[in-house]
């Protein structure tokens, strides 16, 4: 059975942070959504690159039980916007009950913390951005796992959260593969 997951995205999302996950998991066979939290498909990321989302939050309805996970690029203003979002609230919510994927990297993670779902847990997030990762057990490696929960630094980490990622929905050896596929340093 193929996984499915989706990426919330939002004008001023860090571009390289949500189309490198998107690519690297769809290459590894993952139908990867890119949603977005505005109401319209258009948006324009944090360094002025425009692209088209696959659907808008008012598209997608109560789809979203349909997904194994959901993640969060960052950017700003574009992690601003997913904090405001209740779509986005509430599904990383429901799905961190349901032990779906939840993960979130640069400035993206404080929406996780703000959501009340990293307490007691080990996460990262950009460096800077820790103030707002109240009771969390604070990491700074690149890419840091807790259960369903993946969390990652910024845009230098963005090949390595998705490796993860794929790692976490399929297996270690396709994300080797993927890692050596694309001629990752691992």
């Amino acid at each position: 059975m193929s996984k499915k997951v989706a990426i919330c995205i939002a004008d001023g999302c860090e571009e390289i942070e949500a189309l490198t996950v998107v690519d690297l998991l769809r290459r590894a066979g993952i139908q990867v959504d890119m949603i977005s939290v505005l109401n319209k498909k258009l948006v324009t990321g944090s360094h002025g690159i425009a692209f088209e989302t696959d659907k808008s939050v008012l598209e997608l309805g109560a789809d979203i039980d349909s997904y194994d996970g959901i993640i969060l690029p960052g950017g700003m203003p574009g992690t601003n916007y997913l904090r405001e979002s209740s779509f986005v609230l509430n599904t990383v919510t429901k799905f961190e009950k349901e032990k779906k994927l939840v993960a979130a990297i640069c400035a993206a993670p404080t929406v996780l913390a703000y959501a009340g779902i990293l307490r007691g847990r080990k996460a990262t997030s950009f460096p800077g951005t820790e103030t707002e990762m109240k009771g969390v057990d604070y990491q700074t490696t690149e890419v840091v796992v807790d259960g369903n929960v993946i969390t990652s630094r910024g845009m230098g980490t963005a090949i390595a959260f998705g490796l993860e990622i794929i790692k976490y929905l399929l297996d270690e050896q396709t994300a080797k593969m993927m890692g050596e596929t694309i001629v990752y340093r691992q």
